[in-house]
């Protein structure tokens, strides 16, 4: 399926004249999908902003992980529609109310595409990039002037808990889960500072906000799994997008969670791990992918009602030549727990179906874990009775 790189249709012949050349651009409207981007970089002195392209109407797939990983589509797809957006931005104190931050809220308050026009400080000059080479936020512009061209659609919950300033961030979004609203635009409210007590709002870069919104939701539901039932039989789920192969490996036991990747590329290896006791520092090396995954087992095991020892094996295939963020990870990785497990007796029954999957042997996965080491090593109660 390809996409046309300037209004998004499938196969589309009016555009093709432009495929190629160059255009300068200082002044345009489009439909934001709607997305914003809020940077780590000189932190607390960010640049926030709002992406959009130069046309009008439903752009949702333009940032949609949801949809990309629904419609099956591959890295040069998605690569082309992140091509179309331009990232007005002006940058600004995390804790400030500068010139573009109030627009900016409202859009990531609205959970549709809305049209906004654009006035750059300096025209930009955009053309048709390497699909290897195009980053997630391209066309970077410093603004001057931006407005909605059209009243945003709030969902009353939204709306209730943006206005909402006694209660805490973490309240806040579990509140929002509640209510069904996506994780896409939990993560958009908190990181354009809409989330928590008055005094402690402020812009939270977009890559923090992913994460901690993970975190809160999977930790908030690991409170119930952990005093559930365990699961009474070794499980195996798994999926693969765009490069992306994982297996989850369920074994019964009380909630510890692990999770172990491998590209094929150079064999590097990351790893985190916990045990029963909530985690206390960052997955330094798995970093976000690690809560995207522990949230997609989360809310499948509160679905069943059961806890278990958790082994994440990711392996990184060639395919996967352009990081397309940590959205992607959980969307496979909820995939997974959508089928029908594969359950087995012993762990070696287990392993031999994973190996059949992977291209990389097991054994660099089973030497790097920690918990299959420490498996079954703890005795029951049960097995004195």
């Amino acid at each position: 399926m390809a996409y046309c790189k300037v209004c998004g249709e499938e196969d589309c012949k009016r555009h093709g004249f432009l495929i190629g050349k160059t255009v300068k651009i200082k002044e345009f409207s489009g439909s934001s999908p709607p997305e914003i981007f809020v940077g780590r970089w000189n932190y607390p002195n960010v640049y926030a902003g709002i992406l959009s392209p130069q046309e009008h109407g439903n752009t949702q797939i333009m940032s949609s992980v949801e949809e990309w990983h629904e419609k099956k589509l591959p890295i040069p797809d998605i690569l082309a529609l992140r091509n179309q957006l331009i990232y007005g931005r002006s940058q600004t104190n995390i804790k400030a109310l500068g010139k573009l931050t109030p627009v900016m809220q409202e859009v990531a308050m609205t959970h549709k595409s809305i049209s906004t026009e654009f006035k750059l400080k300096k025209p930009i000059t955009k053309h048709d990039e390497n699909d290897r080479k195009v980053p997630l936020i391209s066309h970077a512009a410093h603004v001057e002037k931006v407005r909605l061209q059209e009243n945003p659609e709030v969902k009353p919950k939204v709306d209730y808990l943006v206005n909402d300033v006694d209660v805490k961030s973490k309240q806040a979004l579990i509140e929002l889960e509640k209510s069904n609203i996506s994780s896409t635009t939990m993560m958009k409210l908190l990181s354009a500072g809409l989330l928590g007590l008055k005094k402690n709002r402020k812009l939270v870069p977009t890559r923090w906000s992913i994460t901690a919104v993970d975190d809160t939701l999977g930790k908030e539901k690991l409170k119930r799994i952990r005093t559930f039932q365990e699961l009474s039989e070794i499980q195996l789920f798994h999926a693969e997008y765009i490069g992306n192969h994982y297996e989850f490996l369920l074994l019964p036991e009380k909630f510890s969670f692990e999770v172990i990747e491998i590209s094929m590329n150079n064999f590097q290896v990351w790893h985190d791990y916990e045990t029963f006791f909530p985690r206390k520092q960052y997955a330094e090396e798995v970093v976000g992918a690690y809560y995207a995954n522990r949230l997609a087992l989360a809310e499948h095991l509160e679905k069943i009602k059961r806890q278990c020892t958790c082994i994440v094996f990711r392996e990184i295939r060639p395919e996967y030549y352009a990081p397309l963020g940590v959205g992607i990870l959980r969307q496979v990785s909820r995939e997974a727990f959508t089928k029908k497990p594969e359950t087995f007796t012993t762990q070696e029954e287990a392993f031999k179906v994973i190996q059949s999957r992977l291209r990389i042997p097991i054994n660099y996965f089973k030497e790097k874990s920690i918990l299959l080491k420490n498996y079954g090593k703890q005795k029951k109660i049960t097995q004195f009775l």
